[in-house]
């Protein structure tokens, strides 16, 4: 019985981590193929630019991105060296942070679901 529960208590983390695998590809590709540019540091960033550093700061800091939200909080939404929050300029829209951004594509991506 016991090695039951644990192994469906593994199924369930792993099933977790698909997941949250899975939704932080999603974001990476959404802003990558969003057209928008990304204001980094003061610095404006093209859409692809943007999916390379992000895709970076995951690969380096996976551990602390266990799901999409964390990716979002922690990776994604500011710099690591100034603190100063990311932005996301999309065309004829008004600048917003990235946290923001990245939080309405997975709400899409779920609501898709």
């Amino acid at each position: 019985m016991l090695a039951v529960l644990l192994l469906a208590a593994n199924v369930a983390a792993a099933d977790k981590a698909d997941t949250a695998k899975t939704e932080i590809q999603y974001l990476l590709n959404a802003i990558g193929t969003s057209g928008c540019a990304f204001v980094r540091n003061g610095t404006e960033h093209p859409s692809l630019e943007a999916q390379d550093h992000l895709a970076m700061k995951y690969r380096r800091g996976k551990r602390y991105a266990k799901t999409a939200e964390q990716f979002i909080e922690r990776l994604a939404s500011k710099s690591s060296w100034t603190g100063k929050p990311y932005q996301v300029v999309c065309p004829n829209e008004p600048a917003v942070d990235s946290g923001v951004w990245l939080t309405q594509q997975l709400m899409i991506l779920r609501m898709d679901q």
